[in-house]
């Protein structure tokens, strides 16, 4: 089966984050994931595309994100990707340290991590790539 490339384009405006939810709808619709997989798949995508919005292009509308994915028969693979100037994931504080739990923030990566198969952070932190095994 041949891999198809879909990319969709939003601006960097916070209320453009609800778009997420009707994508991961549209893209999931009739594979059958469990609940589970699906949440999975949508809390990932959100946090992506929030941080690109509010982190990397700092709500600018004028900057876009945009947002890839590719479907093959057992496999769903996101890429989010910024007009921002990037960040380290490695430097970011780990949530559940016994210093961190009260910081409000700070958590978004640290699901997409528990909850994708694979994650890759590429392009100096702009572009962030999500598998999910279906």
């Amino acid at each position: 089966m041949k891999e198809a490339l879909h990319m969709v384009q939003i601006s960097s405006q916070p209320n453009n984050i609800a778009l997420v939810e009707a994508l991961v709808q549209k893209i999931t619709t009739g594979k059958n994931l469990s609940q589970d997989l699906h949440g999975n798949i949508l809390v990932s995508l959100t946090e992506a595309v929030n941080n690109a919005i509010i982190h990397g292009n700092c709500c600018d509308k004028n900057k876009n994100v945009k947002i890839e994915y590719t479907e093959r028969r057992n496999l769903i693979k996101f890429k989010v990707s910024d007009e921002g100037k990037g960040f380290n994931p490695d430097s970011i504080p780990d949530p559940t340290a016994p210093e961190n739990i009260y910081n409000i923030g700070g958590r978004g990566v640290f699901l997409m991590r528990q909850l994708c198969d694979q994650i890759v952070f590429k392009d100096k932190g702009r572009t962030v790539e999500m598998h999910f095994n279906i």
